[in-house]
C-alpha cells in the first residue's frame, strides 16, 4: 500500500487523512436533473462523447449526477464519511467533499489517480481496504465491478466497511450492454480478440483493456442473484443508471436486460452482522 498524503486514525484503528478536503477542481455543473429523464441521459451522453478529449467536464457532470443518486436514497452526505474504492482521479471524492462529507479514495493503480490526485488518496486493493469493520456511513464504487476477477469478494470486502445501515452504491457496465467492451465497443459482440485487433488498426495504439486482465464479463441477472442471495446486504434497489425512462423496470426483463439496462447500478443496504 503506498500513502499518498498523510494519516491519521480513525475508529479502531482505521487510518483516514487529516489533510483537509480538496476544492473542487473546476467548474461544478450548474444544475441537477430529473432522474430518470431524457435530458439527464441526453446531457450525460453528450459529455461520454468527450471523455477522451475533456475527461474532466464529463467526469465532474457524473459525479454531480452519482452523488445526486446517494442523496436521493439515503439523504444528504454532509458531515457523514464516504469511501470511494476504485475513484480513479478523484472526481467523485472532490464532489463528496464539497457536500461536506468526509470522503476517501481508495484506488490500486497509481496511472488511474492522474497528476493531482484527491488529498489522503491511498493506493490500495479493492479486495483489502486498510479500514476497520463499518468505518463508512456510504461506500461508494462506481464502473469497477467489470474489473474485478472476482466481483463477489470484492462486493463483500465494500460491506466489511460499510456501517450496519450504511448505503452501498455500485454501478457497472455489463458485457452485453453496447459499452460492455469499453473502447473496443461495440465490436465485441463480434468477440473480444476481434474488436481489440481492429481499435489498434483503427488508433495505431493496442487498447487499453483485456479480456480476462483488467476487463470481465459480467452479466446482470447472475449478478443480480448472487447479490440477493447474500446474508450482509439488502438490494435497495436494482436499475439502469442512465436510461431515461423505466429504469427499474428494464432490469426485471431477463435477456432484454442484458443489452438495455447499459449499466446496472445497485442500491444495496449493509445488514446488522
Amino acid at each position: 500500500m503506498r500513502v499518498v498524503r498523510g494519516w491519521s486514525r480513525l475508529r479502531g484503528g482505521s487510518r483516514i487523512s487529516d489533510t483537509a478536503p480538496r476544492p473542487y477542481r473546476g467548474a461544478r455543473p450548474d444544475r441537477s436533473f430529473k432522474d430518470p429523464s431524457f435530458r439527464r441521459s441526453l446531457a450525460l451522453f453528450r459529455a461520454f462523447r468527450h471523455e477522451q478529449d475533456d475527461p474532466e467536464t464529463c467526469y465532474e457532470l457524473l459525479a454531480c449526477d452519482a452523488a445526486d443518486q446517494v442523496e436521493a436514497y439515503d439523504g444528504p452526505v454532509d458531515g457523514r464519511t464516504v469511501v470511494d474504492v476504485g475513484g480513479g482521479g478523484g472526481y467523485f471524492t472532490a464532489e463528496f467533499r464539497r457536500r461536506g462529507a468526509q470522503a476517501y479514495l481508495f484506488e490500486p493503480d497509481v496511472q488511474e489517480l492522474g497528476e493531482k490526485p484527491p488529498d489522503g488518496a491511498v493506493i490500495a486493493d479493492g479486495y483489502l481496504l486498510p479500514l476497520s469493520d463499518g468505518v463508512a456511513d456510504v461506500t461508494f464504487s462506481s464502473n469497477v465491478l467489470e474489473h474485478v476477477a472476482d466481483p463477489q469478494t470484492f462486493l463483500s470486502e465494500l460491506a466489511r466497511v460499510t456501517r450496519p445501515g450504511g448505503l452501498i452504491y455500485v454501478s457497472f457496465t455489463n458485457w452485453l450492454s453496447p459499452w460492455g467492451g469499453h473502447e473496443w465497443a461495440p465490436w465485441h459482440y463480434f468477440g473480444a480478440e476481434r474488436a481489440r485487433a481492429r481499435y489498434r488498426r483503427r488508433t495505431g495504439k493496442p487498447a487499453k483493456h483485456t479480456l480476462g486482465e483488467n476487463l470481465f464479463a459480467v452479466h446482470i441477472g447472475a449478478t443480480l442473484r448472487q447479490v440477493r442471495a447474500r446474508d450482509d446486504v439488502t438490494v435497495v434497489s436494482a436499475r439502469s443508471r442512465y436510461w431515461p425512462f423505466l429504469a427499474e423496470t428494464v432490469v426485471k426483463a431477463p435477456g432484454i436486460r442484458e443489452v438495455a439496462t447499459w449499466n446496472l447500478l445497485l442500491i444495496l443496504r449493509r445488514c446488522p452482522p
